[in-house]
């Protein structure tokens, strides 16, 4: 990363905004609404073992919405069964809107919720610590693996928590979105050494490859619209360039070479389709399913 920019994860009140923003601008959550809703039931079903009892851990949940979205269809598909449900994530403003999420849904008494304010890392060395011995039935980690520093080592523990017929499910970027491009020409510029931002799902599948760990993989189609980004000035449109390249304020800090080249990448025929006047940004997503080590 360029030694004059910050990474935007260090500002936590413009990150939020910023995906905010991003969520209004793309189809980001409908398109995992539609994965959850039509592909993920079959995925769910072999899980449990006939148990009246699951576990479930969700890393980086954020603020719950697709967490409880995913709880809904696994009561669908295991009903009388209660859950305990192990939320990890750091930032302590989405853990609050996870919380009073749950508090008004009265239809979620059948699970148990254990709020973890902490990163993944964190996470694995309290586990270790307390030499945990319980076995997780369901693991989800969507859109996080960007924010650890060794993805590999990171499913690995992970993966090595599945209960027999479990499921890790992970949801990034796809190789062949527009992030793929972005990241594939600047990566040196705009990522964090200090993370893996700039992972997709083609990594992904090239680690679990060279290790011979199976898996299932799906494509979803999602966009965004980024016609803001090219109005200077526009503060919508910093914020969204912000968030296209992880970069606190990127339009004021980066040097003018670095944001006419993004720019001009982000309406590259590879990372966009321009129609009706508006640049829409290909945002699709991979999910990756992977099963208890055997």
């Amino acid at each position: 990363m360029a030694s004059s920019l910050t990474s935007l994860v260090n500002d936590d009140g413009r990150y939020q905004k910023s995906f905010q923003l991003f969520l209004e601008r793309s189809s980001e959550h409908q398109c995992m609404q539609n994965f959850i809703h039509n592909k993920l039931p079959d995925i769910l079903a072999s899980i449990g073992n006939g148990k009246s009892h699951l576990n479930v851990i969700g890393v980086g949940s954020g603020a719950g919405d697709i967490d409880l979205e995913m709880l809904s269809e696994l009561r669908q598909k295991h009903p009388g069964v209660t859950v305990d449900n192990e939320v990890v994530e750091p930032s302590s403003q989405q853990l609050h809107n996870y919380r009073v999420s749950v508090s008004q849904k009265k239809e979620l008494d059948y699970i148990t919720f254990t709020w973890n304010k902490m990163t993944a890392s964190e996470f694995e060395e309290h586990w270790k610590e307390k030499n945990m011995t319980k076995k997780a039935d369901f693991i989800h980690m969507i859109q996080m693996l960007y924010y650890v520093k060794d993805p590999a080592a990171t499913i690995s523990f992970f993966q090595s928590l599945l209960d027999k017929n479990g499921k890790l499910l992970i949801i990034l970027v796809s190789g062949e979105s527009g992030w793929g491009k972005l990241w594939r020409t600047y990566r040196h510029q705009l990522c964090n050494p200090d993370i893996s931002q700039c992972v997709t799902t083609e990594d992904i599948k090239n680690i679990l490859d060279s290790k011979g760990v199976r898996y299932q993989n799906y494509e979803l189609p999602s966009q965004m619209d980024i016609t803001e980004c090219f109005t200077e000035g526009d503060e919508k449109g910093e914020l969204l360039l912000d968030f296209l390249t992880e970069v606190l304020n990127f339009s004021k800090t980066a040097s003018p070479e670095l944001k006419a080249g993004v720019l001009k990448l982000l309406r590259h025929p590879e990372c966009s389709v321009e129609s009706n006047g508006k640049v829409i940004f290909n945002n699709n997503l991979g999910v990756i399913v992977i099963e208890q080590l055997t």
